[in-house]
């Protein structure tokens, strides 16, 4: 077994290593000040990872702390609630409440739960982490299933020109939140996947996310062949023979781990088709176990809950035949299952030769296939109305996504806020419409301070990330401009942060630079726009949008109102959704499956100004943000979305943004940000969402039992 980093801590605080291996700390605005009453700069400096500041911190600090009442004081109430919340086991699912802990398998190819433990790329990642922190929220029996990526997560630089480098930071366990899982003797427990030849080991890692286990696996171990272990190295990977073997260890492989380790699921969730091969570990457990082949089939299908967010058929994952075969056959043979069976099963009937397609092996083994929007379902359906189940076709329903509000709403102020006005109720029944309702409660003046606060925080993060790169001495003067540096706190601020892909339209603002510039220049009541986000690393298309924001951030007509801030990540989105205000969502219909981040936004008061696709179609309400085009355009949409867009903020936000009496308060503009407080946080919550997952766990395990 590896060894802890952790010191030996004084008695009286000895519960930190408890904590610090819990993610829940990052979820409780008491806890998460814990860690900064330790030590202020190690907070920091470790990119606030509680395994990183322990590590940090002298023996003395620590004996020090642990004499300090003041500390004391805080350690205690954490320490209470942590082992309240933590200590007790899950309690089941509603109207299955004697199912076991771990009855049902939760798997993803990423999980973005804190900063802290970087296993993400984007919102795929950051719904699972939400979904996690929900379950262990109500005490559902959920346990998470994922991949570790040793070649790290992708850091965002930007060179003088604006083009996008990736920086890959090396990931160590033992620098993060992790442990490894042993076996029954205690050693450290390699999982074997024969379906390889030389065979493959896993190995195991731990995290909890309150009461709920992550379980991350990786192949980057020494007892692998160099190839071997690279496929985990990189997340979604672009080489398709290491991506086949990467959902291969994640489906087949987490099943098998899961066993190793005791974990009997009695159902299993997957989120998205990369880990469809779970499914089928499980037909070869059931065909090994005296199953037939399509009795096995209707097991796992009816004990099975698939979640596709993809609008696309090119955005699923597509393997062709040949090299499917070349792996799944000996395993076949070795399993009893019948290689034509399974074949057809990952057959799309649209596109019969196009390859073994996950999305549709995953449905036609799931008792329940769900899109992310009711916009997003209306298009799945059609995308995939030929897969059958037989003779039935597969019908998919929506459950729209959510945010995790604890998390997402801003802790210092926003939730004192929400605790003065509301009571309780926001944080015990956050998906009921009736705890908001204290919103209009909320006076005026206290609710703008509040934001002014929050927006001068994220100008002052701005300027701190462009003070550290100018501080390396690996950027120019004049990039610190395209950085942000000149943002104004007075100004109307507008927000644009997520991945940089072309149909994300990031640049549509831009469409009319002289229109824009009349924005951005005016006088009297001027606009700023603050871009962030990254391309993937083999999108040269996305990498071209970041550059052009950036050199418009550059050029003297737009006074320093655009800024690109890089390196986007968890941290810096919630400075963005709670500080910038109003947040811009523009693209392409009907190529949003749902987007949350206006949601996080929403939450904070932060009114969306977005394009109606994905969830915001089932969120605006004519009074709680702004909408603009719909769908009916033909053709090249773009320069009608870009007046639209134009035209919404030169007649309607703008006006209503500046529009202020003696006490300067824009109380017509205030108005909106309650109604988006109001209207968006009960609709649009994880808890309202895991809740309806919930009935769908309870189906699944009632046809299990």
């Amino acid at each position: 077994m590896e060894n802890d980093p952790i010191p030996n801590l004084p008695a009286r605080i000895g519960g930190l290593a408890d904590l610090a291996y819990n993610l829940w700390w990052s979820w409780h605005p008491e806890a998460r000040e814990l860690w900064r009453a330790l030590d202020l700069q190690a907070y920091r400096e470790s990119g606030h990872n509680p395994v990183r500041i322990l590590s940090l911190i002298s023996p003395e600090a620590l004996e020090r702390a642990a004499g300090d009442a003041a500390f004391l004081a805080l350690y205690d109430r954490v320490m209470e609630q942590f082992r309240r919340e933590t200590g007790t086991p899950p309690r089941g699912f509603p109207g299955h409440p004697e199912a076991s802990p771990g009855s049902v398998a939760y798997f993803s190819a990423e999980f973005g739960v804190h900063v802290s433990l970087p296993v993400y790329a984007g919102g795929l990642g950051i719904l699972a982490g939400d979904t996690l922190k929900e379950a262990s929220d109500l005490g559902l029996p959920l346990v998470g299933v994922g991949l570790i990526y040793s070649h790290g997560y992708v850091r965002q630089r930007l060179r003088d020109d604006g083009w996008q480098e990736e920086i890959r930071e090396p990931f160590d366990t033992s620098a993060y939140p992790l442990r490894r899982a042993a076996d029954r003797e205690g050693n450290a427990l390699l999982v074997p996947v024969p379906l390889f030849d030389p065979p493959i080991y896993i190995g195991v890692w731990r995290t909890m996310v309150g009461r709920i286990p992550l379980y991350l696996l990786t192949t980057d171990l020494a007892q692998n062949q160099p190839w071997d272990r690279a496929i985990s190295h990189d997340l979604y990977t672009a080489d398709i023979e290491q991506r086949l073997r990467q959902e291969i260890v994640l489906g087949i492989g987490g099943m098998q781990a899961l066993r190793a380790l005791g974990e009997t699921p009695a159902a299993v969730h997957l989120n998205e088709g990369h880990p469809a091969f779970a499914s089928l570990e499980r037909l070869a457990a059931h065909t090994a176990g005296g199953m037939s082949w399509s009795e096995a089939v209707s097991t796992v299908r009816g004990t099975t809950v698939f979640t596709t967010h993809t609008p696309l058929r090119a955005g699923t994952d597509l393997f062709p035949f040949p090299l499917v075969e070349r792996y799944l056959l000996p395993y076949c043979e070795r399993s009893g299952i019948p290689r034509d069976g399974v074949l057809a099963l990952g057959l799309d009937p649209a596109d019969p030769g196009a390859g073994f397609n996950m999305t549709a092996f995953a449905m036609r083994l799931s008792h329940t296939t769900n899109a992310v929007s009711r916009r997003h379902a209306a298009v799945a359906s059609g995308m995939w109305s030929g897969v059958r189940w037989d003779d039935t076709a597969v019908p998919i329903r929506a459950i729209t996504n959510g945010v995790h509000l604890a998390t997402w709403s801003e802790p210092l102020r926003v939730q004192a806020l929400f605790d003065r006005y509301l009571g309780p109720a926001w944080r015990e029944r956050p998906d009921d419409p009736a705890a908001w309702e204290g919103v209009e409660g909320i006076p005026d003046e206290e609710l703008w301070r509040v934001h002014e606060e929050r927006k001068n925080a994220l100008i002052a993060e701005i300027d701190a990330r462009a003070r550290r790169r100018w501080q390396s001495g690996t950027t120019s003067a004049a990039s610190l401009i395209a950085a942000g540096t000149l943002l104004d706190p007075h100004v109307l601020t507008v927000g644009f942060a997520r991945r940089f892909t072309a149909y994300k339209r990031p640049t549509l603002i831009l469409h009319d630079l002289d229109r824009l510039q009349r924005l951005l220049a005016d006088p009297l009541r001027p606009v700023q726009l603050v871009f962030s986000g990254k391309a993937h690393p083999a999108d040269l298309e996305g990498k071209r949008l970041i550059q052009q924001v950036y050199r418009l951030a550059l050029d003297p007509r737009f006074a320093g109102r655009i800024a690109f801030v890089a390196e986007y990540d968890q941290h810096l989105a919630k400075y963005l959704v709670a500080g910038v205000d109003v947040w811009l969502n523009t693209p392409l219909p009907p190529l949003e499956a749902s987007g949350t981040s206006g949601m996080k936004s929403s939450v904070n008061g932060v009114p969306v100004l977005s394009i109606l696709d994905g969830w915001w179609p089932e969120g605006y309400t004519g009074t709680n943000g702004w909408a603009f085009g719909g769908d009916g355009i033909p053709g090249d949409r773009t320069a009608a979305d870009a007046d639209a867009l134009y035209q919404l903020l030169e007649r309607e936000v703008v006006p209503l943004y500046y529009d202020r009496g003696p006490d300067e308060i824009p109380h017509r503009f205030v108005r909106v940000m309650k109604e988006a407080i109001r209207t968006i946080a009960p609709r649009f919550s994880t808890r309202r969402m895991v809740r309806e997952y919930c009935e769908l766990y309870r189906a699944a395990l009632n046809q299990g039992g």
